[in-house]
């Protein structure tokens, strides 16, 4: 039996998904990239999370996808098991944020950029290898790259399939924040907790509105949201007197 899988844990309001593959650096396998979309239908399902991080075992985030099933992968091209669970995880409605040591590449990285926030140890090292193996990185995933570090650093890194660490990647844009290996799971838990007290109408109507998965109807939907919950008034109560809010909104699902 394989020892390469997806873990999932559940602490508060937070799930965490972590990438095992003993042996291999963490990477994908094509059980692997079928599993995911599976856990984050359940965790979307999960009214006590709030939250998700994506995350890697033993200090390596993801060295990339595993390539035994080359003929697989041809075939399929932008329809391949790799860009539906990216797409999966892209548009999961809950705050995700890649918690990155060690090896993030191919795959990994892939992984990583589909998620809203990156937060890397100083330890972690990026790179897009497509172009070392003859292949054509995905439409879908180019795109996303390009829109999140611009199209001259996204050209660099597929370009010549350089490995750049985290401070490099901070620059232009790859990631968030860059921190001491052992201050990297502290701060990832005080974004998370930060974001779980949030208003969570807030935050995925957000997450909607800059990923540009509205039309007009769905923003004036977030807009009645918001009157007919009164999120809003909470806030501002609590605002004026000075405690923490009680938000009590809970997606109900696209109309």
């Amino acid at each position: 039996m394989s020892d390469a899988e997806l873990t999932v844990e559940v602490t508060g309001r937070v799930a965490t998904v972590v990438i095992r593959n003993p042996g291999r650096r963490n990477a994908m396998t094509a059980a692997m990239w079928r599993q995911l979309p599976v856990l984050l239908d359940g965790l979307e399902a999960d009214p006590t999370v709030h939250a998700l991080v994506l995350t890697g075992a033993d200090g390596t985030f993801c060295a990339g996808a595993d390539l035994g099933d080359l003929d697989e992968l041809l075939d399929a091209g932008d329809a391949s098991i790799a860009v539906v669970a990216e797409e999966r995880l892209a548009a999961f409605p809950k705050p995700t944020v890649a918690a990155i040591e060690g090896a993030c590449v191919g795959g990994g990285c892939q992984l990583a950029v589909a998620c809203d926030l990156r937060i890397a140890a100083a330890d972690a090292r990026f790179g897009v290898p497509p172009a070392r193996l003859g292949l054509v990185y995905p439409a879908p995933t180019t795109r996303r790259l390009a829109r999140l570090v611009g199209p001259s650093a996204a050209k660099h890194l597929l370009f010549t399939s350089e490995l750049i660490d985290a401070e490099r990647a901070l620059r232009v844009g790859l990631v968030d924040e860059v921190l001491p290996a052992d201050g990297l799971a502290a701060r990832v838990e005080a974004i998370t907790e930060a974001v779980a007290q949030r208003s969570r109408l807030t935050v995925a109507a957000a997450k909607e509105i800059i990923d540009g998965r509205v039309d007009d109807a769905r923003i004036a939907w977030w807009h009645g949201q918001v009157r007919a919950s009164g999120e809003a008034r909470e806030g501002v109560a609590a605002a004026n007197e000075r405690r923490p809010p009680r938000f009590s909104w809970a997606p109900p699902g696209r109309p």
